[in-house]
């Protein structure tokens, strides 16, 4: 069997399941790269009798609705691979975009060197991209002992130097006496009754996922926090739902009357990115 025949099979039988068709060739793509082939070169080869078992093993957890990344074990972020597993939430692109900004009105605001906290780092992903980017100080916490383990081996795959700590969101950084310049944080915030993809919702964290009856439950918690690990000039950077703008901007303001709110559109033109900006000028 030919890697083309092996991907065409897959594509048929998920297409008959209505699960997207495109994960059998991305699933090849990725198994060939890691062994440095060319799957583009050798399409109408005879793939090898092992790398087909993988690959059909790995088609029948797709066939089940189960996300490609936990297949695959690992998902790309900012260009970087990070391992996964179902003790954390899959990186997504939305994500890359609030860490692009992040980085962008970091140069901006902050000359001197800056100490960045990201709460709720999951696989480390925010955390370890925003360290390799920026060169700055960062500390990342976690409630979750598992997603703690699996971003720590990313820190060390990628050898980063983020800084762990396990706690309830902002707790940590609180119980060490820790001031932060830049606080990033992509909490739960999926509303309760919210209608969810049935594959995030088999698969994924649901810790990561909601955030109580109205989605807000952890930006209020953070924001209550805040104001003891912040810095009189600071910086926080929150994804977001499409739909909970103005209700955020309330819990925002009604804590921090004085600070400038400014939301930021995805690559799909919604609203998904909140900047809070403290005693700075931007």
């Amino acid at each position: 069997m030919t890697y083309q025949q092996a991907i065409q099979i897959a594509k048929e039988q998920l297409e008959a399941k209505h699960i997207y068709s495109g994960f059998a060739f991305n699933y090849m793509l990725e198994l060939t790269q890691l062994q440095d082939l060319n799957l583009y070169l050798i399409k109408d080869e005879e793939i090898p009798t092992s790398l087909l078992e993988v690959y059909q093993q790995g088609v029948i957890r797709l066939l089940n609705d189960e996300p490609l990344a936990y297949v695959l074990g690992f998902e790309w972020f900012y260009g970087r691979r990070f391992k996964v597993n179902q003790d954390v939430l899959i990186p997504r692109q939305e994500t890359e975009e609030l860490i692009s900004n992040v980085i962008m009105d970091m140069d901006e605001l902050f000359e001197d060197h800056c100490v960045i906290a990201d709460v709720g780092t999951g696989s480390g992903n925010c955390a370890i991209t925003l360290a390799l980017e920026t060169n700055s100080q960062v500390i990342a916490t976690d409630i979750s002992f598992e997603a703690l383990e699996v971003a720590k081996e990313n820190n060390k795959l990628l050898e980063s130097n983020v800084t762990f700590f396990q706690g309830d969101m902002g707790q940590p950084l609180i119980d060490n006496k820790l001031k932060v310049d830049v606080l990033v944080c992509n909490p739960p915030y999926i509303l309760e009754d919210e209608e969810v993809q049935s594959s995030v919702l088999t698969y994924e964290p649901h810790s990561a996922l909601f955030g109580g009856q109205d989605g807000l439950k952890y930006y209020r918690q953070i924001l209550d926090e805040a104001k003891f690990f912040l810095n009189d000039k600071a910086m926080m950077a929150f994804e977001m739902g499409f739909s909970q703008q103005d209700n955020l901007r309330k819990e925002i303001l009604k804590r921090y009357p004085h600070a400038k709110v400014s939301f930021k559109q995805d690559i799909s033109g919604k609203d998904r990115m909140c900047f809070v900006y403290l005693n700075t000028v931007y």
